[in-house]
């Protein structure tokens, strides 16, 4: 019995591990996309989000035969609030993520999206749902030195980034703190799999009446584009998701996301190694307190989250 369960302990860690640097992965090789290959930010955020929703969908459909996809929708509450959760949540944290990573880089983008417990901390102490605690101001002061550091590399007068690649990292940070708070009483009802690709798919046919999937020139492609394009579409996004959710079957939310937070770590490695983003001293320093925070807050996790 030990072995079997140390055996599926492996798994899961095995799973999450893969899940977040595939993450992490995934946003070095769409600024890959975007800045050597010119591929429009919203034609990738529109063909991701349709191919990889109706990809989970399916494989919710394989895994619960008996199951229907379209249960959310038999009640005007809940289609609503999937709805809002499609475009204020899911299609706002693809579009703002990408336009942050396509202005400056995957490694920024990702580290400034992490501010979201930050977010929501706020939420849960104005709404007055929590009182802020000591471990909520040690994070805070990880938080604003790192993000400095990372930002400024150390100066006052001039930022490392472009602003707008600041702004929309912010804004996605912004995001995914409304998409884990909204999604609550929908995960509590359906299938995670099911809410997320529903989102994923509403948000794709939203986006393509501004940028159609199909209006693109692919005469141009190389292999290597190609290659890239299908990495996001399935291991960057769908299978990303996936191990991550099926970690939990084998791992508690506290141990899976703790290692979430290899994500970010991931994004700086391969866009410093592999893309040769330049980061600077004081950067790195701003990168070690914001991962600190983030394991930090995982570790002293309120139950109220």
């Amino acid at each position: 019995m030990n072995q079997i369960i140390k055996k599926n302990r492996t798994l899961g860690f095995l799973l999450v591990i893969l899940g977040a640097s595939f993450w992490g992965i995934g946003g070095t090789v769409a600024q890959k996309l975007f800045q050597e290959e010119q591929i429009a930010v919203e034609w990738l955020v529109s063909s991701r989000l349709l191919l990889s929703g109706l990809l989970l969908i399916g494989i919710y459909k394989i895994t619960h035969r008996h199951e229907s996809i379209f249960i959310m929708w038999r009640t005007k509450q809940n289609a609503m609030r999937q709805l809002l959760f499609s475009l204020l949540g899911m299609l706002a944290v693809q579009y703002t993520y990408m336009m942050s990573i396509s202005i400056g880089n995957s490694a920024v983008a990702t580290l400034l999206q992490y501010l979201a417990p930050l977010f929501i901390m706020a939420y849960y102490f104005l709404s007055k749902q929590s009182p802020l605690t000591k471990q909520d101001s040690i994070a805070v002061t990880l938080t604003l030195v790192g993000t400095f550091l990372l930002l400024t590399n150390g100066s006052f007068s001039t930022l490392s980034v472009p602003f707008m690649a600041v702004f929309w990292g912010v804004v996605s940070g912004l995001s995914v703190a409304f998409y884990t708070l909204y999604a609550v009483p929908l995960l509590q009802q359906f299938h995670s799999l099911l809410v997320v690709g529903w989102s994923m798919v509403i948000g794709g046919i939203v986006m393509s009446f501004f940028h159609q999937p199909w209006s693109i020139d692919v005469s141009n492609w190389t292999f290597s584009t190609i290659a890239y394009f299908l990495f996001i579409i399935i291991f960057g996004t769908m299978l990303a998701f996936w191990f991550y959710i099926a970690s939990l079957h084998y791992l508690s939310p506290k141990e899976s996301s703790l290692l979430g937070s290899l994500e970010p770590l991931m994004a700086v490695i391969t866009s410093v190694w592999w893309l040769k983003i330049s980061f600077g001293g004081y950067q790195f320093i701003g990168t070690l307190l914001i991962l600190l925070m983030i394991l930090y807050l995982t570790v002293f996790q309120k139950k109220q989250a």
